[in-house]
C-alpha cells in the first residue's frame, strides 16, 4: 500500500510539472525597442485573463526580421511588427505609399508566403525619423532632409544596425532617393542613437517616430520631403497553426485594434525609457486603466 502512495504522489507530481512546461502555451517574442515589451505584456495578460492558454514573453530579439523568422521556425508564435516590413524582400511587394494598400500587401502577403496573419492596426505608425540636435538643425537652418545635401559628407550618422541591411527602404535605397551620403556611418543599438547625438559622438541619428526621447533631448526631426520612407503601421501577428490551435487568441487581443494612437504610445514608452518603470507593469496598468483587465 505504501509503494502504490508513493506512485500515486510521483504520478500528481509528474502531470503538474508537464502542466507548467508544457500544455496550452504560447510564445511572445519583443523586438529590443520600448513598445513592442510593452504589447507583449499586453498580450499577455489579455489572453491568461480570456483563456486558460499560458502566454510567456521573450524579449530583447533583437529585430522585426528576427522576430519573423523565429516565428517561421515555431520557435515563438506572436509578435508586433510594422507595414513598411513588406520592402524587406519577405515577397514580392508592389511599391506603394499608400498605408491601406500596404496593409493589405502585408496581410495577403505573409499569409501566402509565410503562414502568418497580421492583425488590423493597433492605431499608431513608427516610422524612421533623421533628427539632429537644436543647436545643429538653428546652425544650419535644417527644417528637411534634402536640406542635408552640402553638409551629409561632413557629418557623422548613428543609425540602427538592421537599416543599413534593408534593400529597399534602407540606407542604400536612401542615398539614390536623396542623392547625398554621410561622411561615416555608426551602426548602433537603437536604445543607444539618443545618448550618442546627444552627447554629439555623431551629428545626426535616425531616430523611431513613437520614441519620447525625441521630446526629451529637444531634438529636431527633418521632414521626409521626398516621401522614402513606407508606412509603418504597427499591427499585432500571429502563427497561423497556432491560431488554428488557440482561436481564442485573436478575440483576446482584438480591443487592441485601432485603440492605442501616437501619443498614448509615446506616453506609455515615457514611462519605461525616461521613468525607468517596468513595461509589464506598465502595460497591466494601462489595461486596467483602459477597463479591458480587472
Amino acid at each position: 500500500m505504501k509503494k502504490i502512495t508513493l506512485l500515486a504522489v510521483l504520478l500528481s507530481v509528474l502531470l503538474l510539472l508537464a502542466g507548467c512546461t508544457g500544455g496550452r502555451t504560447i510564445i511572445v517574442g519583443t523586438q529590443t525597442f520600448t513598445e513592442t515589451k510593452i504589447l507583449g505584456y499586453m498580450y499577455k495578460y489579455l489572453i491568461e485573463d480570456q483563456s486558460d492558454i499560458n502566454v510567456k514573453v521573450k524579449t530583447d530579439l533583437l529585430s522585426t526580421p528576427f522576430i519573423i523568422n523565429a516565428m517561421k521556425e515555431n520557435e515563438i508564435q506572436m509578435g508586433t511588427v510594422y507595414t513598411g516590413e513588406i520592402y524587406n524582400g519577405w515577397f514580392p511587394v508592389e511599391p506603394t505609399k499608400d498605408p491601406k494598400k500596404t496593409l493589405a500587401q502585408a496581410k495577403q502577403g505573409f499569409n501566402k508566403y509565410h503562414g502568418i496573419m497580421w492583425m488590423d492596426p493597433l492605431g499608431f505608425e513608427n516610422t524612421y525619423a533623421f533628427t539632429v540636435r537644436k543647436d545643429v538643425a538653428e546652425k544650419y537652418n535644417l527644417k528637411k532632409i534634402s536640406d542635408l545635401q552640402s553638409l551629409a559628407q561632413n557629418m557623422k550618422l548613428g543609425v540602427d544596425t538592421s537599416w543599413l541591411e534593408r534593400k529597399n527602404d534602407g540606407y542604400k535605397a536612401f542615398t539614390k532617393t536623396y542623392g547625398l551620403s554621410f561622411g561615416q556611418v555608426y551602426p548602433m543599438e537603437i536604445n543607444l542613437v539618443y545618448t550618442a547625438v546627444e552627447s554629439k559622438d555623431v551629428d545626426i541619428v535616425l531616430a523611431y517616430s513613437s520614441d519620447p526621447r525625441i521630446k526629451e533631448f529637444n531634438l529636431v526631426t527633418l521632414e521626409d520631403d521626398r516621401k522614402f520612407f513606407p508606412p509603418y503601421l504597427a499591427s499585432t501577428i500571429m502563427l497561423n497553426e497556432a491560431l488554428k490551435q488557440y482561436p481564442e487568441i485573436e478575440r483576446a487581443v482584438k480591443p487592441l485594434q485601432g485603440k492605442i494612437d501616437l501619443d498614448t504610445i509615446r506616453t506609455l514608452n515615457a514611462k519605461v525609457d525616461l521613468e525607468k518603470k517596468d513595461p509589464q507593469a506598465v502595460a497591466e496598468e494601462y489595461l486596467k486603466q483602459q477597463g479591458l483587465l480587472k
